[in-house]
């Protein structure tokens, strides 16, 4: 690093509201660590009336509610689920778990999002589901994607990762498919650590997502006194988040509009200073449809090849300023060979994962956005 560029910036920095350490400790205060307590309760009311969704239910990852929709949708050995190949690899694994097979679907040049007009090409006898994956909080095609379902008879999980406190035509993620999964880690808009949510759009799921979600019984349904007592009916794991995690997480809903705010204003501070040179053809900055209402879960640049994408990271990185690459494409993977198959060219994918960088964003960030900046347009040409 050079003598000059000042102290780090890191890519991320989580971000604490100030009644986190209040709330755990009341959390202990109230003699329950376990989880479904108080707070995991509020959490779960708040993501209800935010999203509107039917039931909410607080995970301990987005990877624990991608595997609880799969579990939900009774994925079985030899189905397959549409995905796009541009994701983290626990969009796959839930599934592969089940024993299905991950049918890769290249991604839009705009968004980075699954390619809405490809789907039904990868459709045949054996497909039970399409996971979206909404990029970057951007919201994928989900009218022609639920059209889509519709006609097929198939289900929709969205991984909407990303996606917390971002809509599509004014419907907030996660509400939209039948079953869709957030995240809370704490490279996330909104944070717990780790940590994540199931959200069940379709009613039909609610019962059984609950039973799921306590290991099998339907101990819930006994402390609501549904039952004179609980007993296993069903498969199931220990996806319940511990109270601690879920009284963090609720001073950061509480926050969750000022924290979206400030995030955005970053995002536009970015946009505006790279306009620019994507104008004189050395970059491409991201596109955000009309439609789409997005949370400025990332801002990435789009290099015209790798070679240049590695060099600006080395620069920034030379100069003190952390930056770094997305996915490794999962159809490329040793996994994804192995569980899954490409469904057509997936060339763009190819293409954008070898160019893309991301730029530090979080809330806290605004002191030192300038010298990011300043730092990145001398090592653009």
């Amino acid at each position: 690093m050079s003598g000059s560029s000042g102290s780090l910036i890191p890519f991320n920095r989580p971000f604490m509201s100030g009644q986190e350490t209040a709330y755990m400790l009341e959390a202990h205060a109230n003699g329950q660590l376990a989880g479904n307590g108080p707070f995991t309760r509020r959490c779960h009311a708040w993501l209800e009336e935010h999203v509107g969704c039917a039931k909410a239910l607080l995970t301990h990852s987005c990877t624990a509610a991608l595997e609880m929709a799969a579990m939900l949708l009774d994925i079985k050995a030899g189905d397959e689920v549409i995905m796009p190949s541009y994701t983290f690899v626990s969009t796959a694994n839930a599934f592969v778990l089940r024993g299905a097979v991950p049918v890769f679907v290249d991604i839009r040049e705009d968004t980075l999002n699954i390619n809405e007009a490809l789907i039904e090409a990868a459709i045949t006898e054996r497909t039970r589901a399409i996971c979206v994956v909404h990029y970057a909080g951007v919201a994928c095609e989900m009218d022609t994607i639920m059209d889509i379902s519709a006609r097929h008879k198939l289900f929709v999980v969205e991984d909407a990762a990303q996606g917390m406190m971002a809509d599509y035509k004014g419907r907030p993620l996660g509400s939209i498919g039948h079953l869709a999964a957030f995240s809370f880690h704490e490279t996330k808009n909104i944070i717990s650590g780790e940590g994540g949510a199931l959200l069940v759009n379709d009613e039909c799921f609610a019962e059984r997502a609950e039973i799921l979600w306590e290991k099998g019984t339907n101990r819930s349904s006994f402390f609501r006194g549904e039952v004179d007592k609980y007993t296993w009916v069903d498969i199931g794991s220990s996806f319940l988040p511990g109270e601690l995690i879920a009284a963090f997480l609720w001073a950061q809903l509480e926050h969750g509009e000022e924290i979206t705010a400030r995030r955005l204003d970053i995002w536009q501070r970015y946009h505006q200073a790279f306009a620019a040179v994507e104008g004189a053809g050395h970059v491409r900055r991201p596109r955000v449809p009309q439609d789409c209402g997005h949370n400025a879960h990332m801002y990435y640049l789009l290099f015209p090849d790798m070679e240049k994408r590695s060099a600006f990271i080395t620069a920034l990185k030379d100069e003190g300023i952390h930056t770094v690459f997305h996915y490794v494409p999962l159809h490329l993977s040793p996994a994804g060979r192995r569980f899954g198959r490409a469904s057509g060219n997936l060339d763009v994918t190819v293409s954008l994962a070898d160019r893309l960088v991301r730029l530090p964003l979080w809330v806290g960030l605004e002191a030192q956005q300038e010298r990011v900046i300043e730092t990145a347009l001398q090592h653009i040409r």
